[in-house]
């Protein structure tokens, strides 16, 4: 029983100290068999900059349709269209700065 409850204040330590993308992306993306690297980088080949990636990623994650997708057919049929998110606007922006910081290829080539 001890042990439960010190795992139990653990978690909510560790959920305390994880960040918007952590907490509402990556948790939920850990599902997918494609990396979420890999949407990033689908992103930047098609919108190339980092304000119409960010732009592109918050209009379909606000209102997700099969227009606005940058997934395969394939992919699509499989496991559908994103339901909206629930995050607010400013949420949103915050994950996508974060997400953009953690994979941006921009400055890391040499």
């Amino acid at each position: 029983m001890v042990k439960k409850i010190i795992f139990s204040i653990l978690i909510f330590f560790v959920s305390l100290n994880a960040n918007i993308y952590e907490s509402n992306c990556v948790s939920c993306h850990k599902k997918f068999p494609v990396t979420i690297d890999k949407y990033f980088y689908r992103y930047l080949l098609k919108y190339s900059s980092e304000s119409n990636v960010k732009n592109a990623m918050l209009e379909y994650m606000k209102n997700p349709t099969k227009d606005k997708t940058i997934m395969p057919e394939a992919f699509i049929l499989r496991f559908g269209i994103k339901k909206p998110s629930n995050l607010s606007n400013k949420q949103l922006k915050e994950a996508l700065d974060i997400y953009w910081n953690e994979y941006k290829v921009f400055g890391k080539l040499k």
